[in-house]
């Protein structure tokens, strides 16, 4: 397979250094890819630890293997790789890697389904061979992002005079996550969209905006004013001709919106109305279509049909009623008994949202999006507020220095004379106790469970950058148990029936399992012991003994406990599959498999 601008003989062949230092971007970017690649197939493979600095993965079904060295083996999963041989033939570059792995999984899924029959390739983890092929087209996608986003901050690491810190941590992720594929990938976007649209650039663009008659357009807000009129006040010097509401786009989904007939035919009869770009600049955050201003109180959680890693990021209907539903389930008393436990904990609010449909009954849970979603997001950070996801906490930053944790880890034990060991292993019993229990207890205690990932999870730091609060953010990612959906009821009526937030006991428990417990947290050890700040078991026992408690009953917290081989994510497996992640329902939208657990092998 031939990939447009890529050189399959193209990688850096230095032995002994670490390819995120390599001096050029697009050899530091390849290596980056490379490694969550292998990440990715060594936890969805379980492939064991191996005995010396050398890792030998076998791919029987094409009957080739890989011989990797192995620069850290993390107990957690953030593991660091040299570059990786094929086997008598040489050295591999992202793209040739994705293909042989994609060769593999694919042959091993046709063998399953020859010798057991339909479905086992399903059983199997295996791939279609189309996917596989649009695997590759995507880790260079994503290789070509992170080249671009590596040079630019090597070339200008510091932060522009007044970013607030919420936006530069927003701003910072510059290799994306390290167990997905294709971290970086977005499809259909040039160099000069990169510069303006991108968070890794320090991009920032203005909205475009539509005029849509009034009875095209579907809101709700719990703002005390509508979300048109709060919407209003960002237009510039636009107005709204009469009869009409005043809807702003993301600029690449402006563009693509004409191609879409519903719209296409609102455009040519005169009831939507493209009225270009109006009002100050916004900046996009880490997610890239949620949009910041300082100054403003609300940030705009855009609807953009970019495909970003595995999906098409447009606010589902079923995703606008799901944000307000939860500002409105907290507002029902639950704000107030969270608060009484977890005083510096919170969920940010998404308490209003507006779409523009056809004249027909909106919104409806099964329907798609219309292209035209965008929810408001409270803006709960001042200018000063030391704030950051986790994922930009523990991103490493090639050639630029440590990461931001490591960074301040260091420093504060230059300044007390203490180990970064033990200043490590405080700022993460402190993480346990200020953002890990209060996800457990929304579960226990309320029946809402969180996909709380590095990205969807927020730290306030202190001056010595050790956490104080934790804030959790999303629309998508709530899962209400079925068992609990009358005392929800009770709160709330009619709570996540038109949100399809409900769902069975055991999808929430594997759920929460799976991005508190394997995402989450053992993410954060994982970085921690890559970064060489403190041994894994440490953490890994520490975590066990703030999770005992929970365990007690049946739950997310006993199966990270107990379980040897619990089911986890696959995002390698799930992009070669070419699942959108955010399509179809709560329990096929992704793949899962079972994994070793590493908490269950640690002693309490």
């Amino acid at each position: 397979m031939t990939i447009a601008g890529f050189d399959p003989s193209a990688v850096w062949t230095d032995p002994e250094a670490d390819h995120l230092d390599a001096p050029d971007a697009r050899y530091a970017a390849d290596g980056a890819t490379v490694e969550c690649l292998l990440r990715c197939w060594v936890r969805e493979r379980a492939v064991a630890r191996p005995k010396t600095d050398t890792l030998t993965i076998a791919l029987p079904a094409t009957g080739l293997s890989l011989s990797v060295p192995v620069r850290y083996w993390s107990t957690a999963g953030w593991h660091r790789f040299g570059l990786p041989h094929l086997v008598g033939e040489g050295p591999l570059n992202a793209v040739r890697l994705a293909l042989v792995l994609g060769d593999e999984a694919s042959a091993a899924s046709a063998a399953a389904a020859a010798a057991v029959g339909p479905g086992a390739a399903e059983a199997g983890g295996g791939a279609p061979g189309d996917a596989c092929g649009d695997t590759a087209i995507r880790v260079a996608d994503s290789v070509t992002h992170t080249e671009r986003y590596i040079a630019y901050r090597r070339e200008q690491p510091e932060d522009s005079p007044g970013t607030t810190p919420f936006l530069a941590a927003e701003q910072s992720l510059v290799l994306g996550h390290p167990m997905h594929p294709t971290p970086k990938s977005r499809d259909r976007i040039d160099p000069v969209e990169d510069a303006a649209w991108s968070p890794e650039l320090r991009g920032a663009f203005a909205l475009h905006w539509f005029a849509a008659d009034a009875d095209l357009v579907a809101q709700d807000s719990a703002l005390g004013r509508e979300a048109a009129d709060v919407l209003a006040d960002f237009a510039g010097d636009l107005r709204a001709p009469a009869g009409t509401v005043l809807v702003p786009a993301h600029p690449w989904q402006a563009r693509d919106l004409p191609r879409r007939p519903h719209l296409r035919a609102l455009l040519d009869a005169g009831r939507l109305r493209a009225l270009g770009p109006a009002g100050a600049p916004w900046h996009p955050t880490s997610s890239v279509r949620t949009v910041y201003r300082p100054d403003a109180d609300v940030m705009l959680k855009l609807s953009l049909g970019l495909r970003i890693t595995n999906s098409r990021r447009e606010n589902l209907p079923k995703e606008l009623l799901r944000g307000i539903e939860v500002h409105r389930l907290l507002r029902s008393g639950l704000e107030r008994e969270l608060r009484s436990v977890h005083p510096t904990f919170d969920i940010v609010r998404d308490p209003a949202w507006i779409s523009v449909a056809p004249p027909e009954p909106y919104p409806r849970a099964d329907r798609p999006a219309a292209g035209m979603e965008l929810m408001l997001r409270a803006n709960a950070f001042g200018p000063g507020d030391s704030v950051s996801c986790v994922a930009a906490l523990v991103a490493e930053r090639p050639g630029i220095g440590p990461s931001r944790l490591a960074a301040s880890v260091y420093d504060l034990a230059t300044r007390t004379g203490r180990t970064h060991a033990s200043v490590a292993q405080e700022w993460f019993e402190r993480y346990l106790a200020l953002v890990a229990e209060p996800v457990l207890w929304l579960d226990r205690h309320a029946g809402v469970a969180l996909e709380a990932h590095h990205q969807n999870t927020l730290v306030l730091l202190d001056g010595d950058g050790l956490p104080i609060g934790g804030r959790f953010r999303d629309n998508q990612g709530y899962y209400f148990r079925a068992s609990r959906s009358a005392d929800l009821a009770r709160r709330l009526p009619a709570a996540g029936i038109a949100s399809d937030t409900i769902v069975a006991d055991e999808i929430a428990d594997e759920r929460l399992a799976y991005y508190l417990g394997f995402n989450n947290l053992l993410g954060l050890i994982g970085a921690f012991g890559a970064q060489r700040l403190v041994d894994e078991r440490v953490l890994l026992a520490r975590t066990r003994a703030a999770l005992a408690p929970w365990a007690e009953e049946p739950g997310a917290a006993r199966t990270l406990l107990t379980d040897p081989r619990p089911r986890c994510k696959a995002n390698l497996m799930t992009r070669l599959h070419g699942l959108d992640e955010l399509v179809g329902p709560v329990a096929t939208q992704s793949v899962y498999v079972h994994i070793r657990n590493p908490l269950a092998d640690v002693p309490a």
